[in-house]
């Protein structure tokens, strides 16, 4: 068997291979995309020679190698280009979006999987119950109803008719230019600037994106961690501890839990990886200003350097994720080392 150093060599090659793969996707989608990038820049009424001359300054005229050669190289500078929709470098743009985004969706995975392993735990427990079809029937809907639908009804009922909680957007106008952006999280910069009406005014126009996404979330955490349990329960090593007057409770939490926990880094890092790719109708509804709005601007835009940079990191954040899940799957379950 492989020492875990190697496994750990071998993981990092893997991440590197998966890496350029992605690369080689994110170009092609860019090259072979019937946007022209020239046109957005000069417009429809450019001469010829202007057109070739940008074309040209873009390295467009050169062999698809050469050009990959040249955006590999790009990449190592920190350069993703400029965007036509907003006249700034991609990656500005990036790492003014990427942050609200991340902050969206860590929250909302916080809330989501420990709510989802609780229901979960309680369903196996309570098996048949009213109990375990209530929460089934909840978590059946999560993944039944559209996004935007509950979204809309959301701000409809709680920020339009009750007034619960704030609007779209992270921060009411007069806060958006009175806290400094610091780290481009909202939580953090608020409370930074020691303003404590500015800390309460982001978390509520955080509870309702969060709630959703969490929402959806929760659903597959805890079917996942329903059916993981509920296929542990009949092993021999439970009846053993049945058998020596273990109480149900106990013997799911004492011994059930540790076994599925590789499991449930698994479903939990998807669900992550699912939201920051997946948080664009989230963002688009509630005006978050996220990679996912970012990406939804710059697609009806048609700006393919910025679709291709949120693509790009987008999808860097999905290997690593997943690469660092199966490391710590490794690192902690002595079974698949």
């Amino acid at each position: 068997m492989p020492h875990l150093s190697t496994r750990v060599l071998q993981g990092l090659l893997t991440l590197l291979l998966t890496l350029f793969g992605l690369l080689l996707v994110t170009f092609a989608l860019s090259a072979f995309s019937p946007v022209d990038r020239v046109l957005q820049i000069v417009g429809d009424h450019a001469s010829q020679s202007t057109y070739d001359q940008v074309r040209h300054q873009l390295g467009l005229d050169q062999p698809l190698p050469v050009q990959f050669w040249h955006y590999l190289l790009n990449l190592l500078h920190g350069d993703l280009g400029t965007a036509s929709a907003t006249g700034q470098p991609v990656l500005q743009d990036l790492l003014a979006a990427f942050p609200a985004t991340l902050e969206l969706a860590t929250l909302a995975l916080v809330v989501g999987a420990t709510l989802g392993v609780i229901a979960g735990v309680l369903c196996a427990r309570f098996v048949g119950s009213t109990w375990d079809l209530f929460v089934r029937t909840f978590t059946l809907l999560g993944n039944s109803v559209p996004i935007f639908w509950l979204g809309l009804l959301m701000l409809a009922l709680f920020y339009a008719r009750l007034h619960w909680s704030a609007g779209p957007g992270r921060l009411d106008d007069i806060y958006l230019y009175t806290v400094e952006p610091r780290t481009g999280f909202a939580l953090i910069d608020t409370a930074l600037s020691g303003d404590g009406e500015a800390l309460r005014n982001a978390i509520s126009h955080l509870v309702l994106p969060v709630l959703l996404l969490a929402y959806y979330s929760l659903a597959s955490i805890t079917r996942l961690t329903r059916s993981a349990c509920l296929s542990e329960m009949n092993k021999e090593y439970i009846l053993l501890a049945r058998a020596k007057g273990a109480g149900e409770m106990t013997i799911l939490l004492r011994h059930v839990l540790p076994n599925i926990r590789g499991t449930l880094l698994t479903v939990i890092a998807l669900a992550y990886t699912g939201m920051l790719e997946g948080a664009v109708l989230t963002e688009t509804v509630f005006s978050w200003p996220g990679i996912g709005r970012y990406l939804t601007t710059a697609l009806f835009a048609g700006d393919t350097t910025a679709i291709m940079g949120g693509t790009l990191v987008i999808g860097v954040s999905f290997v690593l994720i997943n690469n660092l899940t199966d490391l710590l799957v490794r690192l902690t379950d002595p079974r698949v080392r």
